[in-house]
């Protein structure tokens, strides 16, 4: 049996002083057959150690009905036989760039801003989830010979809020469920983000990207005794879509990380492998110091300029973190694992049919309901997908402006059948509409907001539609789900069509990729196709936008097989006409992944 403590200035590992030195790696974001891979690079760089965040809508996305609950316990005990601790950190709230910071929006549609507060309703959801989730977890602590050493309570509060019953409500919880090894919690070097995210009793530990002295001295000025831990320290950074990445010199970071070192602290790269957000979950942000200003979307790839890129390669990076890392190891490092198996062959796909997006919406969606006003996302049940919303200008009447107020997404209107503009600003002036007119609005999800004030915000059309000063009345909403493609006889269900002659417009179009040989790993690329989602052999790999700055989507090697493959494209604003043409064929190619 192992126990691991929090000592007085050291962790202790069956009383011996021990340093982590983990890196983040968050099983829903790796393709489960690659785990060992990635895994295995952890250990050669030099890590002991695996963190993971665990996403709560990702695994309950309706009250009730739970999808794959038991990975997160695959993984560790993937973690355990790789050679690695792990520290977990189930929320309820992650961030980590992902939809909703990890709260389901069921959950954060009827509740608002009561999410992440000492609520009774919030509570007793997040107490259902933990009841399902934990035992997993309690199973696989070091004492009972797993590889779980320590666990955070909550993520970044102190970002958030100032609710410390709350804090100290989870972490009795986490307790009361069995959780035997040391808490944490985690939050930025400021005054006021220490004190408020802080638990008494509980190990508190900072996130930064530089500064590490100054750093681990404002967490030694709120925390006297205890060691000194750096739980996200952020080597790189994510992108947003329509923005420039962030590179981070490789030199740069790995004296940074020295520095941490140096100063008698354990640490956590954030990301040591980012992987990919797929399944359309990766959330987005509000611009400005305060985070509530125009929304910015995070592209798919979570590549996060880490030591192991998206496919899982060695960067630069790596080979700078395992010197600094070479110097703290017990005993000499592993070796390098060999690099994954990568496609052959450029594949060119054979788009054969599709459907309009009214069509589908008829076969796929979920009821209309009509009300005083449009109906959001959450009120439809929809949690990543498209929204439609159809109301009438009455007339006669003159050319007014339409305007569409609260608009939280992207928003492609036409008016009597015919295209009139997309608009993504939360104020839309769609143009001059004479009365009587029949409009229609699709809105698709950009992802939620998943980091600061605004986390939890509704999403779809929010204030209204006015034509001039009016509001416009009886609007009839209808959703439809990212993943409703992927339920069971779901395509049988839509009247696809052959493509010739036809296509180009807004729908979800089929074909096929025909692998020679066996597959591997291969980044998947649509010219011309402006914004949508792709799956191949009903793997979702998420979402594509011709705004950049990412051109292609990762495909692992494991989605593939040889022979024929099965793609889907769900265009939402219009494919390049006509599809079936060389030029507008999607495609996969062997070294294009990620970027």
């Amino acid at each position: 049996m192992t126990r691991f403590e929090v000592g007085e200035r050291d962790f202790l590992l069956d009383g011996r002083p021990v340093r982590l030195l983990s890196g983040a790696l968050h099983y829903f974001r790796v393709h489960e057959a690659q785990w060992d891979h990635r895994l295995a690079m952890l250990r050669a760089m030099g890590l002991n150690c695996v963190e993971t965040y665990v996403p709560w809508n990702l695994h309950e996305p309706r009250p009730g009905e739970f999808r794959d609950p038991e990975a997160l316990g695959r993984f560790l005990d993937a973690a355990r036989a790789a050679g690695l601790w792990a520290i977990v950190r189930p929320g309820p709230y992650i961030c980590a760039e992902w939809e909703n910071g990890g709260l389901p929006e069921w959950l954060t549609g009827p509740l608002g801003r009561r999410v992440r507060t000492r609520d009774a309703e919030y509570l007793r959801a997040v107490d259902a989830w933990f009841g399902r989730l934990l035992p997993q977890v309690v199973a696989r602590q070091c004492d009972a010979g797993g590889p779980v050493i320590m666990v955070q309570a909550e993520n970044e509060y102190g970002s958030y809020g100032s609710d410390s019953a709350y804090l100290a409500w989870l972490v009795d919880r986490l307790r009361a469920l069995g959780v035997r090894v040391p808490l944490c919690t985690s939050d930025g070097p400021e005054d006021h983000m220490l004190s408020g995210g802080g638990v008494p009793g509980v190990l508190a530990t900072v996130n930064f990207g530089s500064g590490a002295r100054e750093a681990l001295a404002a967490l030694r000025r709120h925390q006297a005794g205890g060691p000194l831990m750096c739980m996200e320290f952020w080597c790189g950074w994510f992108t947003h879509w329509g923005r420039a990445e962030e590179p981070r010199a490789p030199e740069d970071a790995a004296a940074a990380l020295r520095e941490i070192l140096e100063c008698g602290a354990s640490v956590n790269i954030y990301m040591a492998h980012g992987g990919t957000s797929f399944g359309g979950w990766a959330g987005a942000n509000r611009a400005g110091e305060l985070q509530d200003g125009a929304l910015r979307s995070t592209v798919t790839s979570y590549d996060y300029g880490a030591p192991v890129d998206e496919r899982g390669r060695p960067t630069e990076k790596f080979w700078r973190f395992r010197e600094v890392l070479a110097g703290y190891a017990e005993g000499p490092l592993p070796p390098v694992p060999e690099a994954q198996r990568v496609l052959a062959d450029p594949v060119r796909a054979v788009v054969e049919e599709w459907a309009p997006a009214e069509d589908v919406m008829a076969a796929l969606g979920g009821a209309e309901v009509e009300g005083g006003g449009p109906a959001t996302f959450e009120e439809l049940g929809v949690d990543r997908g498209v929204v439609r919303y159809r109301v009438a200008v009455p007339g006669p009447r003159g050319r007014y402006p339409l305007r569409v107020r609260g608009l939280r997404d992207r928003a492609v209107v036409c008016v009597d059948g015919e295209l009139r503009a997309v608009v993504d600003t939360e104020d839309a002036v769609v143009g001059e509409v004479a009365g009587p007119a029949s409009v229609e609005v699709w809105v698709a999800s950009l992802g939620r907001v998943n980091y600061g004030p605004r986390l939890g915000e509704s999403k779809g059309i929010v204030g209204g539609l006015l034509h001039e000063r009016q509001f416009l009345h009886g609007v009839r909403s209808r959703g439809l789900r990212l993943d409703a493609v992927e339920e069971a006889g779901a395509l049988a269900r839509v009247p696809f069509r052959a493509v010739e002659g036809a296509g180009g417009g807004a729908g979800l179009y089929r074909g096929t990729l025909t692998v020679a040989g066996r597959p591997g790993d291969a980044g998947l690329v649509l010219p011309g196709w402006r914004h949508g989602f792709a799956w191949i052999n009903g793997f979702c790999l998420g979402r594509y936008w011709d705004e950049g700055p990412q051109r292609t989507l990762y495909v692992p090697g494991p989605v593939l097989r040889e022979g024929a493959n099965e793609l889907l494209v769900w265009e939402w604003e219009g494919a390049p006409a006509p599809v079936g043409e060389e030029a507008g064929a999607p495609g996969l190619y062997p070294c294009a992944a990620g970027r």
